[in-house]
């Protein structure tokens, strides 16, 4: 017994250390995909449709998905999904540390405790750790995004009004304004001095920040380059619009803060009295996992306590 708790803080360990260097290894991917993107298509920087095949002369021989893109490639939009929490990660490093973590966890569980039919869930969650981290950075990046908005777009109607162009007032909010929008407004001022057009680099960027009032201003801009108009009267209703969007939402939030502590409360209910019988009397729960008719009520009762949470969301979840 004493070898095998050896080897496995051993392993988990190791698991670690796989894991912490994966996530703060430094390397200059995102950097070379900006370049690549500001320098595609001899130096006009416009996007190739997706279903456009790849030249081997305009892509450098190194600019090769490995196997784990691949296949990561195959189910979801995992790329994406990270250039948009800005996490500094590429998909192999974040597949590795899903591993690494969710083995840690897994190994140092089986030294801990006796219920091993339980390894493959404590592997899932110590896998999605990752997942939820880039998750939770995402969804914050783009909530200071929205609330940067009404401010960004007050800059460029004044730029606007004070004579100078569009893409000055862009520029100025990539200079006064902090992350995340002034580097994502910088880098479309950045796009369009290297040839790309003003329309395509907006949509580029709405491409990375999916954000529905930054779609109504991508929007309203390229219809007024095609048709024409007083550009700053319509960015000043847009920036008012934002704001009584926020001011309604805040007031959703409060009338609905009630129904949300419940349904934290119901959902967190069923764990914690799982917890604690199974503290108090761990024979009692045991039948649940070696009785078939209890493996059956259990999968019942995890099927149902999400279905729960799917139906609570809904009902607090009201959309501006």
């Amino acid at each position: 017994m004493f070898y095998i708790l050896i080897a496995s803080v051993f392993i988990c360990v190791s698991g670690l250390i796989f894991a912490a260097t994966m996530l703060f290894k430094g390397d200059n991917e995102q950097i070379n995909d900006r370049l690549q993107n500001l320098t595609m298509n001899n130096g006009r920087g416009v996007a190739k449709s997706a279903d456009e095949p790849a030249s081997l002369l305009k892509s450098p021989l190194d600019d090769v998905p490995n196997k784990i893109e691949q296949f990561v490639a195959k189910f979801l939009n995992l790329s994406a999904f990270i250039d948009q929490s800005a996490v500094p990660i590429s998909i192999s490093q974040f597949v590795g540390l899903s591993a690494g973590l969710g083995t840690a966890f897994s190994f140092i569980y089986m030294a801990t405790s006796p219920i091993k039919s339980v390894t493959p869930l404590v592997f899932m969650v110590g896998a999605m750790l990752p997942f939820g981290f880039v998750w939770f950075k995402r969804k914050s990046r783009m909530k200071k995004f929205g609330s940067q908005l009404p401010e960004a777009l007050d800059l460029i109607c004044q730029a606007l009004r004070a004579g100078q162009s569009l893409p000055a007032g862009i520029q100025l909010v990539g200079q006064q304004m902090d992350e995340p929008i002034g580097p994502e407004f910088h880098r479309v001022f950045e796009q369009q001095n290297l040839g790309v057009s003003l329309e395509d680099s907006l949509k580029l960027m709405l491409d990375r920040i999916p954000n529905l009032d930054l779609q109504f201003f991508v929007t309203s801009v390229i219809l007024q380059r095609q048709t024409g108009g007083d550009l700053a009267e319509i960015l000043d209703k847009i920036g008012k619009l934002i704001r009584e969007r926020f001011q309604i939402w805040g007031q959703i939030q409060a009338l609905t803060g009630e129904g949300r502590l419940s349904g934290i409360v119901l959902l967190a209910l069923p764990p914690s009295l799982f917890l604690m019988m199974l503290r108090l009397n761990y024979d009692y729960i045991m039948m649940l996992f070696n009785d078939p008719f209890g493996q059956k009520m259990l999968l019942f009762g995890i099927v149902m306590q999400i279905l729960g949470a799917i139906s609570i969301k809904k009902i607090i979840t009201i959309k501006v």
